[in-house]
Parts: structure tokens; sequence; C-alpha cells
């Protein structure tokens, strides 16, 4: 028996990592918005009843479908370093690391990219989208075990900055679950924005309302205090930063794996490695391996290292340092990775990165092996959405509060994403004015050639390909339904310097949940594999959210993952 039931529709879905920001997307589908619409009030919905990993101001990475044209776009939603980073900060005062604090803020990207999808591909107004959030925020809702749970873990951060410490340690301490959660001052940032729209919609329509909510943020008092923080407090952020932010619409890549196209997002994110995972997975028949089988694992773990052994040496922000994509995913290239895989024996170390012509990878940022720590990835949520037209939406919003302060007033941080970043000279990713950090946020669609469309993705970190790798095999591959897929045992590796600061490398790790049986287990510990076994249900390797939506014969299945508090509403 699943530990969620699996939800059926035939009209509409949303999935997402909290119930009541399923609930928010689910209110604007029954209200006639679109894929774009449910899937922003969701993500928005997610800042608020995921602010410990999730930030309003933070990153919001997305994909959208338009069954019209049959067009599948990409909006990157993440900011770069401002104007005025200097790198060599972190080297000659910071012994190589990029401290917590306030010179982690990238410009900050979601509100913009909300607003983008909204314009280009939705139907409705920003205070209609956002009027759960609102919500949320002003009357508060129940704290939730993940969260509460999330704040203890890192009280000691939150009580760094006064005005954290006021939001996420009321009374001096964890907020306990079942305790009604507000967030006043953040009702009234996003309140703000709202009242704009609503003002400017009656003289500019929605498109003037959109511009007006998105001036708030990235010109208004929002911006104003934010820039103000930065000038009283030693930080790089400027109004220019702000005001001149736009994020990029572009062609996302994918990849063909049997009778399904993959597609992610850009290099800028991590998300090519599950493209690749799948290219070199392409052409291997694992229904006869057997699902979770020890040859299965052990191949699929093997690929996983290649991947993003290739993400470390290449993947960067591709507006500044030139990335191999076409090369990476090729048929030919995929074939001679798959090749360096030994089935008898792990790879412990991080494989080198492939050898592409014409390309050099930058600097690996491996140091001191620290097999034994277990670092789980701390952000991140996410939302889908499918509507009756056969619209998609998938969507990965993110930040944690416990990395950066508060800016006082307003009830959020400024994105804190330059922890993605390296302070490593001649890294694919490495700090740099106006750069973008590689993210770890990935959402993805797969569409299958009858018609099928599925939008997936995960917080997890690290975790985040390699949950969604298993997943979707478990779906295309081994027939399972999506909530099968979903809660089907999994697995992750540690094997490559991790995308956070301090960017820990773990050779050889390779976490499997006790599901998964001892014997599988002793045998791949006798190829090389450092098994660590985690619980029956760990939230370590990922949170997924997914939607199957069969359109030709009207059923939408969604899935929602019982290692996190999300859950799928439809109809």
């Amino acid at each position: 028996m699943p530990w969620q039931p699996q939800i059926v529709g035939n009209r509409h879905m949303v999935s997402a990592g909290h119930h009541l920001a399923a609930q928010a997307g689910y209110e604007i589908l029954e209200a006639g918005g679109n894929a774009v619409d449910a899937a922003v009030a969701a993500g928005l919905a997610l800042g608020v009843v995921h602010s410990d990993q999730v930030q309003f101001s933070g990153v919001a990475p997305m994909l959208i479908h338009l069954a019209e044209t049959g067009e599948t776009v990409s909006i990157a939603g993440l900011g770069p370093w401002p104007r005025a980073t200097r790198p060599e900060y972190f080297i000659d005062e910071c012994g190589g690391e990029i401290p917590l604090g306030l010179l982690r803020t990238v410009v900050p990207a979601a509100p913009d990219a909300w607003i983008l999808a909204l314009e280009r591909y939705g139907t409705m107004g920003f205070a209609e989208v956002a009027s759960r959030a609102i919500d949320y925020a002003r009357d508060g809702f129940p704290m939730h075990p993940f969260m509460a749970s999330f704040i203890r873990r890192y009280e000691a951060n939150y009580a760094r900055w006064p005005t954290n410490a006021a939001i996420f340690l009321p009374e001096g301490r964890p907020p306990e679950e079942g305790e009604l959660f507000r967030q006043s001052d953040l009702a009234a940032s996003i309140q703000y924005m709202a009242d704009e729209d609503r003002a400017a919609r009656a003289r500019g329509g929605r498109l003037g309302g959109l511009a007006a909510a998105r001036d708030a943020f990235y010109r208004g008092d929002l911006a104003r205090a934010m820039v103000a923080y930065h000038q009283e407090n030693g930080g790089w952020l400027t109004a220019e930063d702000l005001s001149e932010y736009r994020s990029e619409i572009e062609t996302p890549p994918r990849r063909r794996f049997a009778a399904w196209d993959v597609v992610s997002c850009g290099a800028w994110c991590q998300g090519p490695a599950l493209l690749a995972m799948l290219a070199m997975l392409d052409g291997e028949d694992l229904a006869a391996l057997g699902h979770n089988s020890a040859d299965y694992i052990h191949l699929l773990v093997e690929v996983m290292k290649l991947a993003l052994a290739d993400r470390e040496g290449y993947y960067g922000d591709p507006r500044r340092v030139e990335v191999p994509l076409a090369s990476l995913l090729s048929d030919d290239y995929a074939r001679r990775r798959r090749a360096e895989v030994a089935m008898d024996r792990a790879s412990f170390e991080m494989p080198a990165p492939g050898v592409v012509p014409g390309a050099t990878p930058g600097a690996l940022a491996i140091g001191v092996p620290a097999p034994d720590i277990a670092v789980a990835s701390p952000d991140t949520s996410y939302a889908c959405a499918v509507d009756a037209a056969g619209n998609v939406c998938s969507a990965t919003p993110s930040d944690v509060s416990f990395e950066s302060p508060v800016i006082p007033g307003l009830g959020f941080c400024p994105s804190a994403r330059g922890s993605q970043s390296f302070a490593l000279p001649g890294h694919a990713s490495s700090v740099a004015p106006e750069k973008r950090p590689r993210l770890t946020p990935n959402p993805a669609i797969a569409f299958r050639d009858d018609g099928v469309a599925m939008p997936f993705g995960t917080p997890g970190g690290d975790a985040q390909t390699q949950a969604m790798l298993q997943v979707f095999l478990g779906h295309a591959v081994f027939g399972l339904s999506a909530q099968e897929a979903v809660e089907a045992p999994r697995f992750i590796t540690h094997a490559f310097p991790g995308s956070f600061e301090p960017h820990t490398y773990q050779p050889g790790r390779l976490e499997i949940e006790d599901r998964i049986s001892p014997a599988i287990r002793d045998e791949l510990a006798a190829r090389g594999h450092r098994v660590v076994e985690e619980p029956a249900i760990s939230s370590r390797v990922g949170g997924i959210c997914a939607i199957s939506a069969d359109r030709a014969n009207g059923r939408l299945w969604g899935a929602a993952d019982p290692r996190r508090p999300a859950r799928a509403i439809g109809r």
C-alpha cells in the first residue's frame, strides 16, 4: 500500500511541496486560470509555508509547455552576483570560502520570474495569484513538522541576526509543531506588490498591473529598503543591480530516451546532468537488470558520478563560460562515458570530467575528502500544474532563510544563492561580478510519443537529478504509477564536491533507504561502494512531486512524496 494515495483527475492537477501551496494552485485552476497561473500561485505560497527553504525573494527556475503551439520554454529565475562583487575578498579575507552573511547575496530573481511567466504565458494578475500567499503570511498557518525540525536544526544560524530570530524564533525558541506561524512583514511586502498591481491595472490593464508589481520590488519601496540595508552593512547589492535585472526566456535542452523526450533547463543549473545520465543509459536493457537490483543500482550510481563529474568540470553561467553542452549530451560522448563504467567495481573517487574536443574543464573543487560527514542539502521545494487545455508548468523555487539576514521590515532575505558559487579561480562556476551561480534546482518535463506529459522535480540539492532519474525510470521503464515511482526506495551518491559552500567531498558514499534489502546493500559494498543505510523514508533522497497527464485517455495522475509534506490535488 502506498503511503499517500494516487490522486486521479480528468480536468486539471497541481502537485506541490506543501498541501497549502497545492491548494493555492488548485483554487486558481478552479477559478479559470491556466497551468502557469496555478504554478505561480503555488510557488508564491511555498515562499510562505516553506519560508525556511523557499524565499519569496529567492530563485525560481521553471519550464512552461504551451499546448496550442507545442512550444516548451524555460525561465531562468536566477540572479547574478552584484556588479560590485569582489571575488578576491573571499580568497584574501575568507580563506577561499563564501561565508554566511550578506555577501552571499545575488540579485533576487524569483519575483521577476513569476511575473514574467504571468506576463508572457499566464492569464491572471499578480494580486490574484498572490492572494493565498498573502493570507498564509498574514493570518498564519500551523507549523508543520518538516519546517519545525529544520528551524531547530539551524537555530544557531537564525539567532545570528535579530530580524531572522524575530520571525523564526518567536518567543526566543523554535516554533513547535501545530503552533500558528505568522509572517506579518512578508505579508505586507507581498500585499504592497498586489496593491500596486491593482492600482495600475485600472489604468493599464493586466500587463500594466504586472509591470507595476515588478517595479514595486525592483524599483520601489522594497528595492530601496534592500539597497539601504546593503549600503549600511557593507553589502554589494545596488539599485542598478535590481532595476536592470531581467529573467531570461530560453529554448531549453532536451534529450531523447526510448519513447520519451525529456526537457530540462540550461547549464546555468545542474539540469543537463539528468539528460546526460539518460543519454548514457539509453539503449541499456534496464528492465532485464531488475528494478533496484544490485546491478541496476550500481549502473545508475556510476552513471550519476560521470554526469556529475562533468557538471563539476564544465557547468556554469553560459553567458560567462563556454559550456560544450551539445557535445556533453551527444550519443557519441554518452557511449564513450558509459564505456568507463565497470560493472564489477565502483569508482570510489570522483571520475575525471570527460574529454570534449575543443573544450577544457575548469579547475576542480576537490579538497580534503570527508567520507563520514553527512551533509543534507538544506533547501528548495517544487510545484507543477497541468490545466484542462494541456498546458504544463514545472517550477523549483528555492533559497533558505538562515544563510543571510532578513531585511528589516520586509520579512525576506534577498537571494543568498551565492553559496553555490566557488571561490576558486578558474572553476566553471567561480564567483564573478554579474555572473550567475550554478544552480541545483532544476525542474523537468518529460513528453512521451503518445502525448503523455510528465512535469516532475524535487528539493534536495545534489540529490535532485539523482532522485529525478530514479523516479522517471520507475515510471517510464518499469511501468510504475506516478505515485509508486515516487515512493519506491531510492539511493544517492556524494562522490563529487557538493554544490553548497563548503563544497564537501564524500568519495564513495552511497546512501540507500533500508527498504532495499541487506543482501543488495552487501553486494554493493563488495563492489567498493561506501554504503550508508538510511531510514525507509528519508528526506535526504529528495521529495519528488509529479503529474502524469494522459490527455488522449482523459486521465491525470498526481503524485507527491511522503518524504516531505507534499501533496497533489486535482479533479
